[in-house]
């Protein structure tokens, strides 16, 4: 059983916050992820956008895909719309070989909107979001067969978000459908990070650590802040940082309990003036290799 460490970008180019990060460049991102360790990143929107042009981006720096966010509208598409809304990523992803697309539903999300408290986030129904589960689990299959899986971000500010809702969106949907398990969204949600992956676990593909600052949290809620408003204070932060409060020896433990084999990728969007991102992201990558030695999780080479 073997896992490999990926980043996301997001700590040198917030695309929701760009005025935080810039003065950040994707190359030197890229240059900076490569020198620390990392094997994979997913990919960010700065990037090239065609597949030959992405493929010699990605050699040039020695890292793999390891994923990437795609904004989905399956709430307001048909089934065949959004197949055709997301096919080009569907088939470049199958081409370079990523584990997955990091599907969320984005038709009507306030997790972009700094204006809007978190608390006025859009809630389904039960029968809506197994609906919508049913809908995706079409999406999914279609993308597997194109060569690529599909897994779902939950996600602050938008329909699956807390353990409620993650709940019905895998008891709606088939096993086609696989599931992106984020430590840093299921704390802020609320929800039991080590209880979701007892329950889930055999639906998770792909892994996001990052580590969630308690103090800012409480003032989020406190407050009545948005998803924003969190992120620019600092609310997430990298897996080893002492302020934060998320165990991760405990989840390593349990990923490898449930012989977890596939990406675990640090994303903790921060004000790179306050957390300069090289020094935070080798202080994650550090802490990840510590811990599944600790755990018996082999990093693969």
């Amino acid at each position: 059983m073997a896992v490999k460490i990926g980043i996301s970008l997001i700590a040198w180019q917030n695309d929701d916050l760009p005025e935080l990060t810039k003065d950040y460049t994707t190359e030197g991102a890229m240059q900076d992820a490569a020198k620390i360790g990392y094997q994979g990143v997913e990919r960010g929107r700065r990037m090239p956008a065609d597949t030959a042009g992405l493929r010699a981006y990605l050699d040039r720096y020695g890292v793999a895909l390891c994923g990437g966010w795609c904004s989905g509208n399956l709430l307001v598409n048909d089934i065949e719309t959004e197949k055709e809304a997301i096919r080009e990523q569907v088939e470049q992803f199958a081409a370079l070989k990523a584990p997955c697309i990091v599907y969320a539903e984005c038709s009507n999300t306030i997790q972009a909107a700094q204006d809007t408290p978190v608390s006025r986030r859009p809630k389904l129904t039960r029968d809506e979001v197994m609906a919508y589960g049913a809908k995706l689990s079409e999406v999914a299959k279609w993308a597997r067969g194109k060569g690529t899986g599909l897994s779902y971000h939950h996600h602050m500010g938008a329909i699956v978000q807390d353990v409620q809702d993650i709940d019905w969106l895998m008891e709606g949907s088939t096993s086609d459908l696989t599931l992106l398990y984020d430590t840093g969204h299921l704390h802020f949600a609320g929800a039991d990070p080590l209880a979701l992956l007892d329950k889930w676990g055999h639906r998770v593909h792909h892994v996001h650590f990052k580590d969630v600052r308690q103090p800012v949290l409480d003032w989020v809620h406190a407050e009545d802040k948005s998803f924003l408003d969190g992120v620019a204070a600092g609310v997430y932060s990298v897996p080893g940082d002492p302020e934060g409060c998320i165990d991760f020896q405990a989840v390593t433990d349990k990923l490898k309990a449930m012989d977890y084999q596939g990406w675990i990728v640090v994303e903790a969007e921060q004000d790179p003036a306050k957390a300069p991102p090289f020094e935070y992201s080798k202080l994650g990558y550090d802490h990840i290799v510590e811990i599944c030695a600790r755990s018996g999780l082999t990093i693969e080479s």
